[in-house]
């Protein structure tokens, strides 16, 4: 399965549209242009999809921007990652076992690796489920085969 076709299965409910994956980042965060030419940010850590361009050149503008640099390269966190599981395998990304939106901390024993279309489909899952929760609401986390 193509990483757009895995994207489009466990994100359409948001609204995506995926054509072309754009770039990805260490912890499988991902730019999407859509097929309106929107520009979204998959974010699996904080299990969040959502449009942060609607232009080519606020796409641009967003990328010279610091904090959003600082927050996409995650430096420390990705060093912190390879220290403790070594250098990622081809199509792995670095994930946090538990979202940080789930009370999972960003770091650790919280650190794993999982191949990117398992983590795309997993936080997909998960956000979807939780979608309509107030901030706060108690939940429980059952892992299932």
């Amino acid at each position: 399965m193509k990483l757009v076709s895995a994207i489009e299965d466990a994100w359409s409910w948001v609204g995506l549209k995926p054509a072309q994956v754009l770039g990805d980042n260490s912890f499988g965060n991902l730019l999407i242009k859509d097929e309106a030419g929107l520009y979204w940010r998959l974010c699996p850590e904080d299990l969040y999809c959502k449009v942060v361009a609607n232009t080519r050149a606020e796409l641009d503008a967003l990328s010279q921007s610091q904090e959003f640099l600082e927050d996409w390269h995650m430096v420390n966190l990705v060093a912190a990652a390879k220290e403790q599981l070594g250098s990622l395998q081809p199509g792995y990304k670095y994930c946090l076992k538990i979202p940080g939106v789930l009370g999972g901390e960003y770091g650790g024993s919280n650190l794993a690796t999982v191949p990117l279309k398992d983590l795309v489909a997993a936080s997909g899952h998960m956000a979807r489920e939780i979608q309509d929760l107030p901030n706060g609401a108690q939940i429980r986390l059952r892992v299932t085969d």
